[in-house]
């Protein structure tokens, strides 16, 4: 992952956020701006303009991470599904997804793997 270094943070994250979550990543965006602008900035610069431009992992291998801590919070069900369908946009398939989310009983327990599973199978039958 090259970073150009005339980018900007906001330039950097709002491309990163494009080429991982699609329009998806943006709807969210655009649902803050009549509330929370600056909050819409934070979230182009801090994950996706420095973290997630950062070359130590790939963006599957991010994703991953992310599903996995998002399942394992057990409170964030639109983050996950937003993440699982990042995750299908970088590579990864429904079976590499579904071992994740079965990983996560063993750190999570069964209730958070379980709700994982069922944002996934939402995500996937909706495409």
């Amino acid at each position: 992952m090259t970073q150009d270094n005339h980018e900007t943070r906001n330039e950097r994250g709002r491309r990163l956020l494009a080429q991982i979550d699609g329009e998806a990543g943006q709807a969210v965006i655009d649902s803050l701006a009549d509330i929370a602008p600056d909050f819409a900035d934070l979230l182009f610069e801090f994950p996706f303009g420095d973290i997630y431009a950062r070359p130590g992992l790939s963006l599957r291998d991010r994703e991953i991470a992310t599903i996995a801590a998002l399942t394992a919070m057990g409170n964030a069900c639109p983050q996950l599904k937003m993440h699982l369908r990042a995750g299908l946009n970088v590579g990864l398939t429904w079976q590499e997804i579904v071992e994740v989310l079965m990983q996560m009983a063993v750190y999570a327990g069964f209730p958070a793997a379980l709700n994982g599973i069922a944002a996934a199978r939402a995500v996937f039958r909706d495409g």
